[in-house]
């Protein structure tokens, strides 16, 4: 058993200038029939222009588990700081989720 996991262990690398990370405020997604593309995206108030930060694409299987993870993490994530506030009904406008990019397709 204990070989397993040795076997099923990965070595993942932190480099230095992606540990600093980087900050985006709006999350673009699209997706085909064979991979989703999450683009995010840094808005700036009163800028026109906004640009895509990082790109990353996933086969349709790998995002159905960020979903799953993501919704777990937040979940504890909540269960420790409390609910996380979303945008009341009427409130604010919410940011198309495309920003003018193009539309989802299955």
């Amino acid at each position: 058993m204990e070989e397993n996991k040795k076997k099923n262990q990965i070595n993942i690398e932190l480099k230095e200038d992606v540990a600093q990370g980087t900050y985006a405020n709006l999350a673009v997604i699209t997706h085909s029939t064979s991979e989703f593309v999450l683009d995010f995206v840094r808005v700036m108030p009163g800028l026109p222009k906004a640009e895509v930060k990082s790109r990353i694409i996933l086969t349709p299987e790998h995002a159905k588990r960020l979903l799953h993870a993501l919704q777990d993490n937040v979940s504890k994530f909540e269960s420790v700081h409390g609910k996380i506030k979303e945008p009341e009904p009427g409130g604010s406008p919410a940011m198309p989720m495309n920003f003018g990019g193009p539309a989802a397709q299955a």
